[in-house]
């Protein structure tokens, strides 16, 4: 057994067989992000241990719904579930490609129950700024600006951050080339503060040693920026600045969208911009923006607030 599968996979009574199927499973997504596919084999895996010592290519759709109703009866929430079965239909699309007796996908038709929608967390316009506008001039302060201007100017996910390479960005024309998920190329505008900063960044970034020649952001051992790293230095920034609740990079992406759908109202830009594949993924920002709007006519009309009883 190789090192593909994470160690908490093989802790998981896995029939050999289910398990050499996980394992090569694991290895053809190997040009995926490592969360990805991490999360990926690590919910086939679940699949795998609730399947016991049955084959995992002749599971049919009424066991898969009854493993679904088990996980959600321990807890796991609609959200969770539904990522999880988007991973089932991945493993099972693999096996598929593999074996030409499964011709359907027993995940065809299922859906996980419903969550309560949760409104993303978002930062105000004066607390975005504030958390970006980092007033120093070291070399690793200069990178973090870029990083966090870059993020909040062009809703970048964190793996598209550590991933951009040099020549993904072009400064002159105020753009960003990155490869979102399923391998979709978009292009992305920046503005003129997050290029101002990465122009101050580029010159500090060529005096660190052993620079890898790709990457826009570096370490200071020259070596790319893990995703954790700038997770780490994110919050550890949003306390520096004053900010009182925790901030993820993640949290500066739905900033970007909330903002720019206040600002303009369009919610198909708004989608090309974040990658969206369908725009019911954009549409959670218009209750965002509604929110917005309702807390402004709170505080600005002499008549919005209810006395209580």
């Amino acid at each position: 057994m190789t090192k593909t599968l994470p160690p908490d996979t093989l802790s998981h009574p896995i029939a050999r067989a289910n398990l050499a199927q996980l394992e090569a499973f694991a290895q053809s997504l190997a040009a995926r992000p490592d969360n990805t596919r991490a999360a990926y084999v690590r919910d086939a895996s679940v699949l795998a241990a609730a399947a016991g010592e049955s084959a995992l290519g002749g599971l049919t759709p009424r066991e898969l719904r009854r493993f679904l109703a088990s996980l959600h009866g321990r807890g796991l929430c609609g959200r969770s579930l539904a990522r999880m079965l988007s991973s089932w239909r991945a493993f099972y699309r693999y096996l598929q490609e593999q074996d030409a007796d499964i011709k359907e996908n027993p995940c065809t038709g299922l859906r996980a129950p419903r969550s309560a929608r949760r409104l993303p967390a978002v930062l105000s316009p004066d607390e975005a700024v504030r958390l970006v506008e980092i007033d120093a001039t070291d070399t690793l302060a200069l990178r973090d600006r870029a990083l966090f201007e870059l993020a909040y100017s062009s809703g970048l996910r964190l793996a598209e951050l550590a991933g951009l390479d040099l020549d993904r960005i072009d400064l002159a024309h105020g753009e960003v080339r990155v490869w979102g998920k399923g391998a979709k190329e978009r292009i992305v505008p920046v503005g003129a503060a997050a290029r101002a900063a990465i122009r101050a960044w580029l010159p500090a970034r060529a005096t660190l040693a052993r620079a890898d020649p790709k990457a826009l952001f570096i370490g200071r051992s020259g070596a790319r920026i893990s995703p954790r790293a700038i997770e780490r230095r994110l919050a550890d920034w949003a306390v520096k600045q004053g900010l009182i609740q925790h901030v993820h990079p993640h949290m500066l992406r739905h900033s970007f969208a909330s903002h720019v759908l206040q600002s303009s109202g369009d919610l198909r830009a708004v989608q090309e911009m974040l990658g969206h594949a369908s725009i019911a993924s954009t549409q959670v920002y218009t209750h965002l923006d509604f929110q917005y709007l309702a807390q402004a006519y709170d505080r600005a009309h002499p008549r919005a607030k209810r006395k209580p009883r």
